[in-house]
């Protein structure tokens, strides 16, 4: 008593669904379902036919056949009952009973299939029943949307704070310009009406000049305090609300019924106000120079190098735009490999003869202000590309090894000399396991990720005390993919590109202009795969 397929066909025998509860070859199935066409009969009322070694039980639904493939042993009530139950199911899932309609909901109709009949025999479900297993419902799943619902809240309440802030920063600020331009007119009207009383009829007209210039020369000195206390004034409400974002936030319930109900959660860091990247401090110099490098690496984890590519810039961020005026005297080194890209406006004839980066129009300052990056303006930018395993300022050698009901992994790392790396962390993902890894040994620090199932390892700083170290954790069997890819993370104050800034020469002469000076590489793909 078993069911050998269930299917939809059209009229002349084309399969549009068909779910096979048995092994079957291909050639077959479809050798069974065109010659059904042949053998029913017109204008018969029968639902079943059988054939020396199948009996077909089906039911036409329009232009097309539910049809179910059975051995001639089978119940062939059981298989009524079983067509009957099928005949509910499809209309809930496709609405028109026509060829374009069933072949869209394909995959749902073979779900559904699987839910009445099991390695070819009937279950005893209902419509409802089908429709809520075919559903999928998981708890993670929910879980993890209203996690995600509730952290998208909370940043919606972050950014409202925000924009209530700018608000009131300018309110601040055009009431600051506001008293400013009317102390300057009373200020202007005293003295235009002094200069008045004050000059003859015959020297009307140089009375009157030199009193204009000195209102002009009394202008720009005013504009300067103004500006100086606006500055102040659109400050001071940040600073107040500031201390407001750092008082307790308050928690969301849900996640405290979580916590409450066993479940770990992971809350982000919120990030600090007014810095815009972890890894780049506020600029407080009137000019700063930041030379950075991503460095994406892709390493095999049966030894060497897949791909190593540096990618660099040299980005220059001013705070006030006199200072704009400024040309940089750079230096660079031999560079083997790199090549070397400047921003359009930069003069590139200038900088290919003397090293010298500044505008193609000198009477045009350098862009000051926040900028779309974080960075400032890039100036010039580099990339190299090479397959030198010696270059690889970190590399991770991972042995998984099974004994027993248990798996053994040693991981083990090697630093290049060249580099002082800061803040490693190595990740290792771990296959789905109940409880934290047993750690045997280990230099540095461990931290066990339940949520992501990832195994952090974190070292401080790796110089040349301590160019290489390891740790070996136990887990349960496992196979040896599942620790793979291994992703790193770290930072460095050296950079591959053997370049830097000497001096800042202003183009209106003057003193050199003071100027802050960094030098980073960090990490965008560091993998072991």
């Amino acid at each position: 008593m078993v069911v050998l397929a269930a299917s939809i066909i059209t009229k002349t025998g084309k399969a549009l669904v068909s779910r096979q509860f048995v092994d079957m070859s291909r050639i077959r199935i479809e050798g069974l379902l065109a010659a059904f066409p042949k053998l029913v009969g017109i204008g018969k009322q029968h639902t079943y036919v059988e054939t020396e070694n199948v009996r077909y039980v089906y039911q036409p639904m329009e232009a097309l056949y539910l049809l179910l493939v059975t051995n001639k042993q089978s119940n062939i009530l059981e298989d009524l009952e079983t067509l009957r139950v099928l005949s509910k199911i499809v209309p809930e899932y496709s609405a028109s009973l026509d060829e374009e309609g069933i072949c869209r909901m394909a995959f749902e109709l073979i779900f559904a299939f699987d839910e009445v009949i099991s390695l070819g025999h009937k279950e005893s479900v209902t419509i409802a029943q089908v429709k809520q297993y075919c559903e999928m419902e998981s708890h993670e799943e929910r879980l993890h949307k209203l996690i995600m619902q509730s952290k998208i809240n909370e940043t919606k309440d972050v950014m409202k704070r925000k924009a209530s802030e700018i608000d009131k920063s300018k309110i601040d600020r055009n009431r600051a310009d506001k008293g400013g331009l009317m102390s300057l007119q009373s200020s202007m009207s005293t003295r235009i009406e002094n200069g008045f009383n004050d000059m003859s009829i015959s020297g009307s007209g140089g009375g009157f000049g030199s009193n204009s210039s000195y209102g002009s020369m009394d202008l720009d000195s005013f504009s300067t305090k103004s500006k100086g206390r606006t500055s102040t004034a659109a400050t001071a409400p940040s600073k107040g609300l500031g201390m407001q974002l750092g008082k307790a936030q308050k928690t969301n319930q849900f996640l405290e019924s979580l916590k409450a109900e066993g479940e770990v959660i992971v809350e982000d860091v919120q990030p600090v106000v007014g810095q815009t990247r972890g890894s780049v401090p506020v600029a407080t110099d009137p000019i700063t120079l930041t030379v950075e490098e991503k460095l994406n690496v892709v390493l095999k984890r049966d030894g060497g190098l897949n791909n190593l590519e540096v990618q660099g810039t040299l980005a220059l961020q001013i705070l006030q735009k006199d200072d704009g005026f400024i040309q940089v005297q750079i230096e660079s080194g031999e560079n083997k490999g790199f090549q070397f890209k400047t921003h359009p406006n930069i003069n590139k004839e200038l900088f290919s003869k003397e090293n010298l980066l500044g505008l193609k129009d000198p009477s045009r300052p350098f862009p000051a202000g926040p900028t779309g990056d974080a960075l400032g303006v890039g100036l010039v930018k580099w990339r190299m590309q090479s397959a030198d395993e010696t270059l690889v300022p970190l590399s991770i050698n991972c042995w998984p090894s099974v004994s027993g009901g248990e798996t053994y992994v040693n991981i083990e790392y090697e630093a290049s000399k060249m580099f002082d790396l800061q803040n490693v962390v190595i990740s290792i993902p771990l296959p789905a396991i109940r409880d934290p890894p047993t750690v045997n040994q280990v230099d540095g620090d461990w931290r066990y990720d339940s949520r992501r199932s990832v195994l952090e390892w974190t070292i401080l700083l790796i110089d040349n005390s301590n160019s290489s170290g390891s740790m070996e954790f136990v887990v349960p069997k496992a196979d040896p993919s599942a620790f793979f890819p291994i992703d790193v993370r770290f930072t460095a104050a050296r950079t591959f590109c053997d370049i830097k800034v000497v001096s800042v020469l202003p183009l209106k002469g003057g003193p050199p202009p003071k100027f802050a000076y960094r030098t980073q590489m960090v990490t965008e793909n560091y993998q072991v795969v």
